[in-house]
């Protein structure tokens, strides 16, 4: 069997007195076997920011152990960055949406340094390219836990740019219209059915 979390962000990854991580609230979980590759479900779980699109929209994929790592994804941006994954109060609207932003120096072919942190260019690059992996349109273009670890813990020499994430056009300009929302939409805890009218919003 295997543990399907569905709302992993920041809030729900916990350090003991050791500084280890441990993964909490279980409350949106669902248990389901190895063997089955996609999971049946008719409710949006998770947290906007963090959910896959295949929770949104079956048009976009089949809900499988990849939705987590949608989720997975957008934590190590977060990580490497020091900042939300979208922020409506950003400067400009080039810098509104973090994942198209960092996606934009990274491809650069002068990368600039992601944060001010001396010493850790090197492993912010790869943490946001791993991150970039995870966040794929198509789950089947996401890699899957085990490689997102053998990613984290090589080197970062042939560690390969994804794709342009879909959100983006060819002007590097945000298509969706989705996240501007985010200042109206709150945490889902619990197990809400998707309408069809919530789903034009967000689509």
């Amino acid at each position: 069997m295997q543990i399907l979390h569905f709302d992993i962000k920041p809030h729900n990854i916990l350090l003991d007195s050791n500084f280890v991580p441990k993964v909490a609230d279980f409350g949106l979980a669902k248990l389901y076997p190895r063997d089955n590759s996609f999971v049946p479900s008719n409710a949006l779980r998770g947290t906007v920011g963090y959910i896959a699109l295949e929770m949104i929209s079956r048009s976009f994929d089949a809900i499988s152990s990849k939705s987590d790592v949608y989720s997975f994804g957008m934590l190590l941006l977060e990580m490497a960055g020091g900042r939300r994954n979208a922020d409506p109060n950003a400067a400009n609207s080039s810098q509104s949406y973090y994942p198209s932003w960092v996606y934009d120096k990274l491809a650069a072919p002068v990368v600039d340094a992601i944060s001010l942190v001396a010493g850790m260019h090197e492993f912010e690059r790869r943490l946001c390219i791993i991150g970039l992996w995870c966040i794929q349109m198509k789950s089947h273009d996401r890699p899957t836990m085990s490689e997102v670890i053998e990613m984290l813990e090589g080197g970062f020499d042939g560690l390969l740019m994804p794709s342009r994430p879909f959100f983006c056009d060819d002007e590097h300009t945000a298509v969706l219209d989705s996240y501007p929302l985010l200042s109206e939409l709150t945490e889902i805890s619990e197990e809400d059915e998707i309408s069809d009218s919530y789903v034009s919003r967000v689509l």
